[in-house]
């Protein structure tokens, strides 16, 4: 039997050390940018690689199901490393780095959002894709770790972890995805619900006064 604890207790500490520095406020600031894509009927794209992969499909699950579950209307939310079919194609046949923006190209509109998962913020396929929605005029969003990388500087939002662990890096964006999910599903529960009310308010008679003949 093998005695893990103290390696178990550095990695929770570290893990409860960068959570309590997270930056509320770019994450309330990410929720809103989310919550204006979804009133406008546009759609989030996620991608990633290896575990930023997982993350990125992650979310396309949480979003499209759970936060839209018994809501009118849905998220639209689109993973691009789930198509296994085209990814290995485009890689094949143009490059790996070419995975993401290739498939950006057949679906991506104006103001559309684009969410890049790279621990290490080099990864050159999500660079080349938030390159290409900042040039089409997407709203691109970066979760990095380490230093943030390129992504830090390519996105026009980073939510940056500064920790050179990429497994503390990728525990955390899970959280913050999973926080979005949440904040989002009660927000929009509670204004349908407001909808809805009033919808369902019989609208009140007009009275109208008649003098005697």
């Amino acid at each position: 039997m093998i005695d893990c604890t103290a390696d178990i207790k550095r990695y929770l500490k570290l893990l409860e050390k960068k959570l309590s520095v997270i930056k509320t406020q770019e994450i309330n600031q990410i929720v809103n940018i989310l919550k204006s894509a979804y009133d406008n009927g546009n759609t989030i794209f996620t991608m990633g690689n290896g575990g930023s992969g997982t993350i990125a499909s992650h979310i396309v699950c949480d979003f499209n199901k759970g936060a839209s579950a018994n809501l009118d209307r849905k998220f639209r939310v689109m993973c691009l490393n789930d198509n296994m079919p085209s990814v290995s194609a485009i890689a094949n046949d143009i490059s790996y780095d070419a995975i993401f923006v290739e498939q950006l190209k057949n679906f991506l509109r104006p103001a559309d959002v684009v969410i890049g998962i790279s621990s290490s913020g080099n990864s050159r396929n999500i660079i080349r894709a938030i390159d290409y929605a900042n040039k089409k005029g997407a709203v691109t969003m970066g979760f990095c770790g380490f230093d943030g990388g390129r992504l830090k500087q390519t996105a026009q939002y980073a939510i940056h972890i500064a920790v050179d662990d990429m497994k503390v890096a990728e525990d955390i964006h899970s959280i913050i995805s999973h926080m979005m999910m949440k904040m989002l599903r009660a927000a929009l529960l509670k204004s349908e619900g407001k909808q809805r009310q009033s919808s369902s308010k019989p609208t009140p008679r007009k009275i109208i006064s008649r003098g005697k003949k």
